[in-house]
């Protein structure tokens, strides 16, 4: 059976920084997984967060989310330490548990209130459980993305019935 890859597009418009400069050792160190983070663009204030990949939204916070396709699950962090920020600048456009197409509007977030809270913005997208070799076609570090971009690809089980996923 041949091997499917997911492709994981950029959630916000931004450039691309390695997971090693974010300043949360639970991303810099990898420890849910390998990706990139996304640097909002300068003078963002309001940005709308995307589904990086198609699948079901398993996890909705409203500085986080996670969603499933295949086997792989991408979480996207709005931010570092935002979770202290108790949902203040962050709208919810989605619910927990129903299905999305990579593109779809998920989060809408203030930059410029996370800035003000003293945090940073950056944005982490991981696959979680996975490792850095396990990520293909990786854009470099620096390059500026749209909304949609490939940010890499990863392996993942065969594609079935898509109801299944």
């Amino acid at each position: 059976m041949e091997e499917q890859t997911v492709q994981v597009g950029a959630p916000i418009p931004g450039r691309i920084v390695s997971l090693r400069q974010v300043p949360d050792l639970v991303f810099s160190g990898m420890i849910v997984g390998a990706g990139v983070a996304l640097r909002p663009l300068p003078g963002s204030k309001e940005v709308t967060a995307v589904a990086p990949i198609s699948g079901r939204l398993v996890k909705l916070f409203p500085h986080a989310f996670m969603i499933t396709s295949r086997e792989q699950t991408v979480l996207v962090h709005l931010g570092i330490d935002t979770v202290k920020m108790r949902g203040d600048g962050f709208t919810c456009h989605a619910l927990e548990n129903e299905m999305v197409k990579a593109g779809e509007p998920i989060t809408t977030f203030s930059v410029k209130q996370i800035e003000k809270a003293r945090y940073s913005p950056l944005c982490p997208v991981v696959v979680l459980d996975s490792t850095p070799s396990e990520l293909e076609n990786l854009r470099p570090e620096g390059n500026q993305v749209e909304v949609g971009d490939l940010l890499f690809e990863i392996s993942a089980a065969p594609a079935g019935d898509p109801s299944e996923w």
